[in-house]
């Protein structure tokens, strides 16, 4: 099917565009707060397996799936003394997935409620979720 001029000029610049545009993945945070562990999936296949620090006694960390609301890089806590959360993935009301400097507790219940995570990882899993986006970003705690 031939098209006018300004027809295939304008189909051309579409594809050429869409070329540019990252590739769509869909991301899976898995949290296991019984094994204290997060799996993160990227397109089925499973990128990531680390230990974390969900919330302690009194101090229980949300069950349920939910989407990344606000990623924010330095983030220090306002109710908890000031304490740094680096690479905060928030993803209900004030919980996130955040760095900690507690390293010897990650992979026991030792947070307030958030999802600690070691610094490195942290950071791992920040990019990610800001690379593939937040719409395209799912977050699963049982």
């Amino acid at each position: 099917m031939k098209l006018a001029w300004g027809k295939e000029l304008i189909v051309a610049a579409a594809m050429a565009v869409s070329s540019w545009a990252p590739a769509r993945a869909d991301v899976v945070v898995q949290i296991d707060k019984y094994s204290q562990r997060m799996a993160v999936s990227v397109d089925g296949t499973t990128r990531y397996n680390w230990p974390v620090s969900t919330g302690r006694s009194g101090y229980g960390t949300p069950s349920g799936s939910f989407r990344p609301q606000s990623l924010v890089r330095r983030h220090f806590s306002r109710k908890y003394y000031n304490s740094p959360m680096p690479h905060s993935i928030f993803f209900y009301y004030g919980f996130a997935i955040h760095g900690t400097t507690d390293l010897a507790r990650l992979g026991g219940p030792a947070s307030h409620g958030c999802v600690r995570l070691h610094p490195s990882h942290a950071a791992a899993l920040f990019a990610l979720v800001q690379r593939t986006g937040p719409r395209n970003t799912r977050i699963e705690i049982n």
